[in-house]
């Protein structure tokens, strides 16, 4: 709407412009042709009643001696006779105001005259702001004989016309700026006023999420166009919350096979030797042997063994299967994590806190439970080199806490960087692969981030990012 309203504007200016100036040269030329109407019909007159003289080329000069000026001064232009050949006899230039070019005829002008069949050949030009009009035709005798040619020059001050036209285009562009603003004021209201609706149904397509319920849309007012889709939007809600609802079904009976599936493998892990210590027992056990207080020692160790390993399990799941709680304290992190590395007696696990002192408001069994489960790992990782090193940096970024645990270690794989925090996975020969995803789960409570980076062969960093508050 504003672009037509600017582009209307820019024409109509045009076109006014254009008009303007066609009629001021119009009005100009039929000016002059009343004047040079006027001033022929005089000279005929004076030829034909007037004169004592005899009408012929010759005698042109002494018939207007005076009478020229008089005629140039009533129609207000400048008067000069030339002979046939283009040679001046007589101008009114002497009493007239603006100059004239009083050379004799140009001959490409003569023979045009000549040839013409109307006898009368007119010329415009303008200079410096001034038109001239001038009409070159033949004077005749009574009986129609060309004894002369006669030349009449109208000149025309356009400075005027001109500046009325710079006001006029003044006025109009004052008038113009005025409906652009308002063009811009009702396309603003309207443009609102029409995709109120439309943004209403935009702001509820942003926060649609899969995993939240959400509000179908309600318009009072609305076209039928926009209840259509506002119909839609909310068929498509009803459809979403169905969706979302199987597939949270989904997901939890996936989540309970996958663990159940999970828990009895590693259950059958201890299951197994224990199944053949009793056999091997029942096989061995003499109870007049001398040794049968020893073999029975023996065999109530390796039960015991097997019943911790079935107890670990069950406490790994447990964890994992709990949500760590929100609690926050302002807790002091560089003393915090120096006191969680103090359990590993490796001295290629250096610290390096980049703080003296740092606080932020964290559960300190939850935050230690992260440091030593990101180290085990990095002291797995490293467990086949020669040299192994692991770096524990702590410091302070802004609003935030980043850890920083980094290893020489053999790397992950680009085929398994995706599963890193899955829950079972493991690059190990032993293990439930619950650590990192329990730490993750753990972290993600306090909106925090875990990342890594990777290099095979190379070693591994793992990155955490916790809010401070």
């Amino acid at each position: 709407m504003i672009l037509l309203v600017l582009l209307a504007s820019i024409l109509i200016l045009a076109v006014t412009i254009y008009q303007y100036d066609e009629q001021t040269k119009d009005y100009n030329i039929q000016r002059f042709e009343r004047k040079e109407a006027t001033t022929k019909k005089t000279i005929e007159l004076e030829l034909k009643n007037k004169t004592t003289y005899a009408v012929n080329t010759v005698n042109l000069p002494k018939i207007f001696q005076e009478r020229i000026y008089e005629i140039s001064a009533i129609n207000k232009l400048n008067i000069s006779i030339y002979d046939l050949r283009g040679n001046l006899l007589k101008s009114s230039i002497a009493s007239a105001f603006e100059k004239i070019d009083l050379k004799p005829i140009q001959a490409n002008l003569l023979t045009e005259l000549v040839q013409n069949s109307n006898h009368k050949i007119l010329k415009t030009r303008e200079e410096n702001g001034i038109g001239y009009q001038s009409s070159f035709s033949f004077i005749h005798d009574s009986k129609f004989k060309r004894i002369g040619i006669l030349e009449l020059q109208f000149t025309q001050d356009n400075s005027e016309i001109k500046k009325e036209l710079k006001e006029f285009i003044l006025r109009l562009g004052v008038v113009y700026v005025l409906m652009f603003l308002i063009a811009i004021a009702i396309a603003y209201f309207l443009s609102s006023y029409i995709t109120q609706s439309i943004k209403i149904i935009s702001d509820k397509m942003e926060q649609t999420r899969l995993n939240k319920i959400n509000e179908k849309i309600i318009l009072n007012k609305a076209s039928s166009e926009i209840e259509i889709l506002v119909e839609a939007y909310n068929n498509m809600i009803d459809e979403l919350g169905e969706s979302a609802a199987k597939l949270a079904r989904s997901e939890r009976e996936q989540a309970w096979r996958e663990m159940a599936k999970q828990v009895a493998h590693e259950i059958k892990n201890p299951l197994t030797p224990m199944r053949l210590t009793v056999q091997s027992f029942e096989r061995r056990f003499d109870p007049l042997d001398a040794k049968a207080k020893d073999i029975l020692k023996e065999f109530s160790q390796t039960l015991i063994q097997q019943i911790d390993v079935m107890t670990s399990i069950a406490s790994a799941f447990s964890d994992f299967a709990k949500m760590p709680t929100q609690k926050k304290e302002q807790i002091e992190i560089i003393s915090v994590v120096k006191f969680a590395l103090d359990i590993f007696t490796e001295e290629y696990v250096i610290y390096h806190p980049q703080e003296k002192e740092l606080y932020a408001n964290l559960d300190k069994t939850q935050l230690i439970r992260v440091i030593t489960n990101l180290v085990k790992n990095a002291i797995q990782a490293t467990d086949t080199q020669e040299n192994p090193l692991i770096e524990v940096r702590v410091l302070s970024e802004d609003n935030n806490l980043k850890i920083a645990v980094s290893d020489n270690g053999k790397g992950i794989s680009e085929e398994v960087k995706e599963l890193v925090f899955e829950p079972k996975f493991t690059t190990k020969t032993s293990g439930m692969g619950l650590g990192l995803a329990m730490i993750k789960n753990i972290i993600e409570a306090y909106d925090g981030v875990i990342s890594f980076s990777s290099t095979e062969g190379i070693g591994t960093v793992f990155t955490v990012i916790l809010p401070k508050k």
